[in-house]
């Protein structure tokens, strides 16, 4: 697992979530921190493809924020946050999910379809209940992304920047 081959939003997203787990006194960094990083970032490409698909990113918010809330809690000085299995998991998915679109980084949207694509437990629900799928993901993701390669770190910037900048006055 190379963390160097992690775009800038997706290091974001490991970063806010293991913060978020420090946080709220979880020792294990799981698949949930990291959806509710993902859907908490502000300009990610979560959001806007859960919106594409007709999916309230704020109720799949709300559902993996019940998940987080049952995960046992730690105190103490020598409470390590530690990178769980289910997450290493993810991270080797997503990896997969960028070989198979020709990619050189590992993006937000490869972890997401991760997280659809195999069973990840609560996360992986959460998106199921809320009517997300693999194959409308993938769909929804060709409109956003276009035919654009994820060959540097930087590249989630890139997808739409037209619709960001502009205003279609027609």
């Amino acid at each position: 697992m190379r963390l160097d081959k992690l775009t800038i939003k997706a290091q974001e997203a490991l970063q806010a979530a293991h913060e978020l787990a420090g946080s709220r006194a979880h020792q294990e960094l799981t698949p949930e921190h990291v959806l509710a990083a993902l859907l908490d970032q502000q300009d990610g490409i979560t959001g806007a493809l859960l919106r594409k698909l007709g999916v309230d990113p704020a109720q799949v918010r709300q559902a993996v924020a019940e998940a987080l809330d049952a995960q046992p809690q730690v105190s103490g000085a020598s409470a390590d946050i530690y990178l769980g299995r289910r997450v290493k998991d993810l991270i080797e998915q997503a990896t997969k999910q960028s070989k198979e679109f020709k990619d050189e980084y590992v993006s937000s949207e490869h972890l997401l379809l991760a997280l659809v694509g195999k069973d990840f437990g609560p996360a992986t629900r959460a998106l199921k209940d809320a009517g997300v799928r693999k194959d409308a993901l993938m769909k929804a993701l060709a409109d956003v992304r276009g035919t654009q390669r994820v060959t540097d770190p930087e590249a989630e910037g890139k997808y739409q920047a037209l619709a960001k900048y502009t205003r279609d006055l027609t």
